[in-house]
């Protein structure tokens, strides 16, 4: 019997064909075999189409099965999509965690909430850092991104080297952190990349994304032709803009605030890394009350519409200590994450009902993505010289488009792949492989529950459709012992009620017109009277309201 040849595969299970949520597993050994790592393990937020559910994950069966395989997770930098599904997911796995500073001091933070902190074992690791994982020698490629420390990996294998990019741009005046490291790009290149597994976001985009460097002299003159008070939205992990919205503030006299719990949360973190170490101490929210308007500058959450963020709570007039009004000004610097115009748009109108003059990117010079455009990723391509692009982080549109682009780079060969696609990388021929099962878990609550599953079809059914629900008390012979009762939510208005008493009618008319035996029956009585009911709001209403049937037995006396 001759030994299995070693082979390295690469699976998303989230992050390909969406934007956001991202796992990605590389496997090296012989087939069903293989010891797994693990780059990133990510979070995305519900945009209201599954009601009641805020955080979406990727669903880890597939390497939870397999986690006596699972060498360790390795993560890229500190942003939700990237590593906010650790603190509800670890227990399942169990592996160490490698990770730079920065982002060592957000995951801390959030494994803090959590009842099994202390026994995660996490390795820092430096900045272009290298270190063993299992089978895979990795390094740490510096890049540019919207967070600090965003980085490259690159995996050595002896069947080939993948270069997994993770967000990234490239940004030659970053404000925070060191440039991107292209001379290190240009040697791993050199070496030989077998795979390039590559950032899509800005396919679409042509140019490049900008310079975060390039936004202060247009904020400085922005910020100086406002009167009132000043708020500009961000979002809260991009600490480099955190210090050029605080640049331009200082540069007008104003005193900054801020106003989110998450934004403290970055900033502390920031701080004892380092990074805003020129930045004079942000002011409590608590305080804003006491700063003539005229001289206060208040960084806030909620650029994406979000409810219980900062902003949408000063627009509702419910923050406790944060007002706007007439003569002041909101400033979006970001974008709009897809999915999240409609909430956006209803926060600009709140207020601009206000008297609030809102400025948006469409306006003004006031973002830089986070992400590459199309001469960025041509760049990539020319620096690592991959034999195979794998582009992720995309929706279907954008990873067909970055495999147009990378075949136009002259990269020999260019796979798209989903969620739960098994792609070989080698040795010899590349290609998709397999299909395994992947899928989104969804936190209600307290627990974690199937995306596709019954509690959450059951919610957008009665959501959509309303719900009904028979109360029904039968003695044992199947007679009735009283009048059942029929109560509804999202059926019926007001004035409505003869056709609730239609419907109790179908239900006895049923149960009448069923055989003996299976009167007393409890799934045949149930069954039938459901049927008759929903049957009752179809006929009436052309609705088809989520119905049950609530049945009790009780003997005669």
């Amino acid at each position: 019997m001759t030994n299995a040849p070693d082979e390295l595969t690469f699976l998303p299970l989230g992050g390909a064909g969406e934007i956001g949520m991202n796992l990605n597993l590389y496997g090296f050994g012989p087939k069903d075999r293989e010891t797994w790592v693990m780059v990133d393990l990510g979070i995305t937020f519900g945009n209201g189409s599954l009601p009641g559910i805020d955080v979406i994950m990727p669903d880890p069966t597939f390497i939870e099965e397999r986690r006596d395989r699972l060498a360790g997770l390795v993560l890229t930098h500190a942003h939700e999509d990237h590593l906010g599904a650790v603190p509800y997911l670890w227990e399942r796995l169990q592996c160490p965690i490698y990770a730079t500073p920065f982002t060592i001091s957000i995951l801390k933070r959030k494994l803090g909430e959590t009842g099994f902190a202390d026994r995660v074992e996490i390795i820092e690791v430096p900045l272009g850092g290298r270190f063993n994982v299992g089978p895979f020698d990795m390094e740490l490629i510096t890049l540019t991104h919207s967070i600090p420390e965003p980085n490259a990996i690159a995996i050595r294998t002896p069947v080939g080297t993948v270069l997994h990019t993770g967000d990234w741009k490239f940004d030659p005046g970053p404000v925070i952190g060191d440039v991107p490291d292209k001379a290190a790009l240009s040697k791993l290149g050199d070496e030989g990349v077998l795979a390039l597994v590559c950032d899509s976001t800005n396919v679409f985009t042509p140019g490049e994304s900008g310079s975060e460097a390039d936004l202060l002299d247009n904020l400085i003159s922005l910020i100086g032709e406002c009167q009132g008070r000043v708020a500009v939205a961000c979002f809260a992990t991009n600490v480099a803009r955190l210090e050029t919205i605080s640049r331009a503030a200082a540069a007008n006299g104003r005193n900054v605030v801020l106003a989110g719990r998450s934004l403290w949360r970055i900033n502390d973190a920031a701080r004892e890394n380092g990074y805003l170490g020129d930045i004079a101490a942000f002011i409590d929210e608590e305080d804003a009350g006491h700063i003539p308007n005229d001289k206060l500058l208040i960084i806030c959450t909620g650029s994406q519409g979000e409810p219980r963020a900062a902003l949408s709570r000063i627009a509702a007039g419910d923050h406790k200590h944060v007002t706007l009004g007439k003569g002041d000004t909101v400033i979006f610097s970001a974008r709009a994450i897809p999915g999240n115009e409609s909430g956006i748009g209803y926060l600009q109108n709140r207020l601009v009902r206000s008297g609030v003059r809102v400025i948006t990117a469409r306006d003004h010079f006031i973002h830089v993505s986070g992400h590459p455009a199309r001469d960025e990723l041509a760049q990539m391509y020319q620096l690592s010289r991959p034999r195979i692009s794998v582009p992720v982080h995309g929706e279907r549109r954008h990873l067909e488009e970055h495999a147009l682009l990378a075949l136009e780079c002259q990269v020999p060969q260019a796979i798209v792949a989903e969620n739960g696609t098994l792609v070989r990388l080698g040795p010899g021929e590349a290609g998709i492989t397999g299909e395994v099962p992947s899928g989104r878990l969804a936190l209600e609550g307290n627990r974690l529950v199937p995306v596709d599953g019954e509690l959450v079809r059951g919610r957008i059914r009665a959501l959509n459709n309303g719900s009904a629900v028979l109360s029904a008390v039968l003695y044992e012979d199947g007679e009735w012992a009283a009048e059942p009762e029929l109560s509804t939510i999202g059926v019926l208005e007001a004035g409505e009620e003869a056709i609730s008493e239609d419907a109790i009618d179908a239900a006895i008319a049923a149960l009448r017109d069923l055989p003996a035996k299976k009167r007393t029956n409890d799934d045949d009585a149930r069954e039938a009277m459901r049927i008759a009911v929903r049957r009752t709001f179809r006929k009436t209403l052309d609705k088809k309201p989520q119905t049950t049937v609530h049945l009790i037995r009780i003997t005669k006396s």
